[in-house]
């Protein structure tokens, strides 16, 4: 991409906040071992998983297996999602809520739905946009829903699952989420308003509200092409993208190690749409990190093979709210285990009751 800004504001390109400085900067100060044993972990295993990729007779091949088949699927959507970082990163914050809305309430929480559902990235890659979006200024309730209604309804999951679901089940599916992303900010938001929760305190950085069009005409003139640029997006989507590179490879290795003891195939037959096999999909895809293009045939097996259609919804929703990836950069972008915790136990209760609810049809 060689569409290239110049720095919107000093402010904008430092971590302007003093008290919110340990959120801007995703760096750690000490040696990040988790990130290097993970990604030496993956370098390792992906070559080694390419020349044993048929072979699934020992845990080496399973595991080198799963990861060489999962970092495929996800390659894609962390480079893009660097990519749409950097891009996030030199746009003033104020365009930015400009977009989203700064007011607290129905409509901020309805666009910010919508902006996950309409922008085309894996979860994995959605993530690192989410957690940018929340330095823009973004309220922690449009950040929740953004993250909630993004995942699994991209446009290229949601043909996919036109074939594989059918297009009414695709399109409930979509309406559900979406219900459920909005009411899970509008908690969020409630719980910043008593106090529970921490606001987001890059906000206190934006300046008077300008127009929109206003701001895109002023903002328009500041763009050209470069070379230099384009490598400064990048540089700059890395190095804001890192904390979820952190635990994205973490849980790449993870799930390869689940994959190697754990078999795929027996979802079809041990989870049923019984109460038992609503709570058995929770545990699976608590315990398994699948990404959103894995997820979506297994969430097709479920529906078809094991015609529990709230089975499929909770694998797809549950699998978001209770990703430990997504909980922990969560965490380490807002500084808080509060909100990061709150995620599940916010969302799981809707996910469970509309999937018992879907059950019984």
């Amino acid at each position: 991409m060689n569409q290239i800004v110049r720095a919107a504001t000093e402010a904008d390109s430092a971590c302007a906040p003093q008290e919110a400085e340990a959120a801007c900067c995703d760096a750690p100060r000490r040696r990040d071992y988790l990130f290097w044993v993970s990604l030496c972990t993956v370098a390792l295993a992906y070559p080694i998983g390419g020349i044993l990729q048929h072979d699934h007779t020992s845990i080496l091949s399973t595991f080198s297996g799963g990861i060489f088949e999962l970092f495929n699927k996800m390659w894609w959507g962390i480079a893009i999602g660097i990519v749409f970082v950097g891009i996030l990163a030199r746009i003033p914050r104020e365009m930015v809520m400009a977009v989203l809305g700064r007011e607290r309430g129905t409509r901020s929480l309805f666009r910010a739905t919508l902006a996950g559902v309409f922008l085309d990235l894996c979860s994995h890659g959605i993530l690192a946009v989410g957690m940018k979006l929340y330095e823009r200024g973004a309220s922690i309730g449009q950040v929740i829903a953004f993250l909630l209604a993004s995942p699994w309804n991209s446009f290229s999951l949601t043909l996919i699952l036109f074939g594989l679901i059918g297009v009414s089940w695709t399109l409930l599916f979509i309406f559900l989420s979406l219900v459920i992303g909005i009411v899970t900010g509008s908690i969020f938001d409630r719980l910043v308003e008593r106090g529970q929760l921490p606001d987001n305190p890059w906000q206190e950085q934006l300046s008077d509200e300008t127009p929109l069009l206003e701001q895109w005409r002023a903002y328009r003139q500041t763009l050209q092409f470069s070379l230099q640029g384009t490598l400064g997006i990048l540089r700059d989507g890395f190095a804001g993208s890192r904390v979820v590179i952190r635990w994205s490879l973490f849980g790449l290795v993870l799930a390869g190690l689940i994959r190697a003891l754990v078999p795929e195939e027996a979802f079809a037959t041990w989870f049923g749409a019984t109460m038992g096999g609503l709570w058995l999909t929770l545990l699976a895809t608590t315990i398994i990190e699948v990404c959103s293009e894995g997820s979506t045939p297994i969430a097709a097996d479920l529906m078809n093979r094991a015609s529990a259609p709230g089975n499929s919804f909770t694998f797809l929703m549950a699998g978001v709210a209770t990703d430990y990836t997504e909980i922990m950069s969560i965490r380490d972008t807002t500084r808080s285990w509060r909100i990061a915790l709150c995620l599940p136990l916010v969302t799981v209760p809707q996910v469970i009751l509309i999937g018992a609810l879907l059950n019984q049809f």
